[in-house]
């Protein structure tokens, strides 16, 4: 059942997993920071501001792709979310979407669930896309493996940078494409949609064939 649906100009947002699925379109998941957990949407960070997670499913949604952007719950088992993410997206290829179309895409801790979530799947067509999400724990998971085609975006004033090292020993990343941008707001860029990193998303998800 589709639950809390909306149109956001060309493309459609969805807050829980959409039914029915249109086999011919294509779907993205937004998996959010770890600071949104919880109830409030629009949690306030005392360094970089306030996330503002309903500007970001807006913006997102502005192309011609289904948005689901799920609220975890506080304290949420990164490894379960990302079991759900896979079963989410088996779910949509049983009903004929392919592979190619499904884009999985995280920020920050959301990103490190959105890695968990391509290492299971596995799949050469899937796209996914990390946002400041590869610090410490690339080296202290090495059974992470990334799988399909990846976009990394990172903000050069961050502490979290590269994806490079992530890539190297995922031996099922079929294309790697990384973009540096440099905001000068740390880890707080992604906190709201910035085009610096909302429009090459949003063009290379447009562009997965």
């Amino acid at each position: 059942m589709t639950i809390n649906a909306q149109t956001a100009k060309a493309g459609t947002l969805y807050t829980d997993f959409p039914g029915p699925i249109n086999a011919g379109e294509k779907y993205v998941f937004y998996s959010h920071g770890f600071i949104v957990e919880g109830s409030n949407e629009t949690p306030v960070h005392p360094r970089f501001g306030t996330y503002d997670f309903p500007a970001i499913k807006t913006a997102l949604s502005a192309s011609d792709f289904n948005l689901i952007a799920y609220h975890r719950p506080a304290n949420t088992d990164p490894a379960a979310w990302a079991e759900k993410l896979a079963n989410d997206v088996h779910t949509l290829m049983a009903a004929g979407v392919p592979a190619h179309n499904i884009t999985l895409l995280g920020f920050s801790r959301g990103g490190m669930i959105t890695a968990l979530a391509s290492s299971k799947l596995s799949l050469p067509d899937i796209n996914t896309i990390l946002m400041a999400s590869c610090g410490g724990w690339v080296k202290a998971r090495p059974d992470i493996k990334l799988s399909g085609r990846v976009l990394s975006i990172y903000e050069t004033s961050d502490r979290f940078g590269t994806c490079q090292a992530l890539v190297d020993h995922s031996k099922a990343v079929t294309s790697f494409t990384e973009i540096a941008i440099s905001t000068g707001k740390a880890h707080g860029a992604f906190f709201t949609p910035r085009e610096a990193w909302v429009k090459p998303v949003l063009d290379w998800i447009t562009a997965a064939k």
